[in-house]
């Protein structure tokens, strides 16, 4: 039975930001020492982003709020909201896209009706409510009372790959099972100045954003393509538990992503990778060096042949699997995953154009890179995809699928 997703669809808020203005208003808070004014230069300058959105309408440049929470366009002037206003504008906004992200991907799939939801399972570490976002979906899309509900909070960056990997086991155990998955993230609500590395960096990457799938044994429709999720694995890394760190803070929640983490992935991501793979017959054929058989002339230059055997090179992974949806948490995380794993630079596209139109919408990105994946002209009926998502501890989600077309 292959389990499917399906009917991925993303949703983003309508206020823009342009990084480079917002790059320079972040550089001319006060109180900013003058590294942290070069810190705040190169980290939006080096992040492969040009646009990302919010929901705070008030960081628009030229907003003329009379009572500014967020930022003071008159003054120029970034505030210092506590947790409690910035929580409750999560509880608005956050509930918006939840609730239009489901929408969209019951639309998509016209053969699944709101009653067919068994299963409802959200995904955000940006904000707090109860009853939650799960609550609402069931409310706002007309889903059965009776349909159970799973929230996946505060997990960060990777948290989308377990959700997608709990809604397979769902299905597993109920082949009716349908489970609609969404993440929705509010990143931008707790941005700040700061002359911290850490926040710096995470002000220059972070963004809103939402995204949702359908997971169920039920086939794509001719012309649609699905991903069949095939195997799921999770490794946390010997080192990194300070480098990537989430907390709840009085004015807001607390970013640590120190500008180390690039460098535990590139020590660690093939490591991370290993136990996904093993579990692949298929990719682990390909990827090992089988012996070859070669004809060879006589050590005496005589007509006689000698047969011999050789290794012969190991098939290369950028081969192996066509498609990569890499979270792309940063540029340099692109970089060296590229690097490492020797991947072609078109298959880390559609990680970097979501990072340069969209940001780092925490959880939600991965699911816009599978989209991206899906979406292209290029992908073909039974293509390998290899999906990885980095987060706190530091923790590695990678999972193996297979493009489906129906």
């Amino acid at each position: 039975m292959a389990v499917t997703l399906r009917a991925i669809q993303t949703v983003v808020p309508p206020t823009i930001l342009i990084q480079e203005q917002v790059r320079d208003i972040f550089a001319a808070q006060p109180g900013l020492s003058r590294l942290a004014q070069r810190l705040v230069s190169t980290s939006f300058n080096v992040s492969g982003i040009e646009t990302r959105h919010t929901v705070i309408d008030e960081l628009t440049i030229d907003n003329d709020s009379a009572e500014p929470h967020f930022f003071d366009a008159r003054q120029q002037l970034l505030l210092v909201p506590s947790t409690k206003v910035r929580n409750e504008l999560y509880i608005t906004e956050a509930t918006k896209l939840f609730v239009e992200a489901g929408r969209r991907a019951l639309a998509a799939c016209p053969d699944i009706r709101p009653d067919d939801v068994t299963h409802v399972v959200t995904v955000s570490c940006t904000g707090f409510y109860a009853p939650g976002p799960d609550y609402m979906l069931v409310r706002e899309l007309g889903l059965k009372a009776n349909t159970q509900r799973y929230h996946l909070g505060f997990m960060g960056c990777y948290a989308a790959m377990p959700a997608l990997r709990t809604a397979k086991q769902f299905v597993e155990a109920d082949p009716n099972a349908v489970v609609l998955v969404v993440s929705a993230e509010l990143c931008s609500l707790h941005l700040r100045t700061s002359n911290d590395p850490d926040t710096i960096v995470a002000s220059s990457l972070f963004s809103d954003g939402a995204a949702a799938g359908i997971v169920s044994a039920r086939a794509p429709l001719p012309g649609e393509k699905a991903l069949g999720l095939d195997l799921f694995e999770t490794v946390i890394t010997p080192v990194g538990e300070g480098d990537m760190a989430w907390k709840i803070g009085d004015e807001g929640f607390e970013m640590i992503l120190s500008t180390y983490v690039p460098h535990i992935i590139d020590e660690h991501i093939e490591g991370a990778l290993a136990p996904l793979f093993a579990r692949d017959a298929s990719i682990t054929a390909q990827l090992a060096a089988p012996l070859r058989e070669e004809t060879s002339e006589s050590a005496a230059g005589g007509s006689e042949a000698a047969h011999v055997l050789t290794l012969a090179p190991p098939a290369s992974l950028s081969s192996v699997i066509e498609h990569w949806a890499i979270h792309p948490g940063g540029r340099s995380i692109l970089d060296k995953t590229e690097a490492k794993l020797e991947l072609r630079a078109d298959q880390l596209n559609p990680s970097r154009e979501t990072l340069r139109t969209n940001g780092n919408m925490s959880s939600a990105t991965i699911l816009f890179v599978m989209k991206s994946i899906l979406d292209g002209a290029a992908t073909a009926d039974g293509e390998r995809v290899c999906a990885m998502a980095f987060g706190p501890g530091l923790t590695v989600e990678s999972g193996l699928m297979t493009v489906i077309e129906g």
